[in-house]
């Protein structure tokens, strides 16, 4: 059975995550982000949201465990400033109800939801410059990098919460990562 791993970096929906995962029918656990990495055996992480860049742990260091990795608000953060890009702070603070625009159709993780969807997203901090090798996936009127991918490497991220009932089709942003775990 696939196995999909969630890092706990403390945001309030990581229990969501997981249980998005177990309903898709992978085995899932929530392991704490001081775990060391040769200690997590997975077919691919998603590295959870959470409340500031302090507490993400080691989250970094899953990168390179040379499987697909999801990164969820902050994990995208952690992923976008560990690989080169540059976080900043978003003109819009709070959670809020945002349609994202889908820019590649044929991505992986995010291109089934084209051309566009809704999505629950906080945008205190952003992903204001890409990594090298990453392609710009998704954006909106609220934030300029919605979404990431780097297919050759299997990694991916996205700004919203894909977890939470009010995101549009977020089941099948998970789905889709899962699809990556299992080539």
């Amino acid at each position: 059975m696939t196995r999909v791993v969630v890092i706990d970096n403390h945001g309030q929906f990581t229990h969501l995550e997981q249980r998005a995962l177990r309903d898709a029918g992978v085995d899932t656990d929530i392991v704490d982000n001081d775990t060391p990495p040769e200690e997590v055996d997975a077919d691919g992480i998603v590295l959870s949201g959470g409340p500031d860049a302090d507490r993400a742990g080691r989250s970094a260091e899953y990168l390179d465990l040379d499987i697909p990795v999801l990164g969820i608000c902050l994990g995208m953060q952690v992923m976008a400033t560990e690989l080169g890009g540059r976080v900043g702070s978003g003109d819009y603070g709070g959670y809020a109800d945002v349609t994202v625009d889908i820019l590649d159709d044929e991505d992986p993780l995010v291109g089934s939801l084209a051309p566009e969807t809704r999505v629950w997203a906080s945008h205190a901090d952003e992903v204001k410059e890409l990594p090298e090798g990453f392609t710009h996936t998704a954006t909106s009127d609220v934030c300029g990098i919605e979404a990431m991918s780097d297919a050759s490497r299997d990694l991916y991220g996205v700004q919203w919460h894909p977890e939470v009932a009010h995101t549009e089709r977020g089941q099948e942003v998970f789905e889709n990562f899962i699809a990556r775990c299992e080539n």
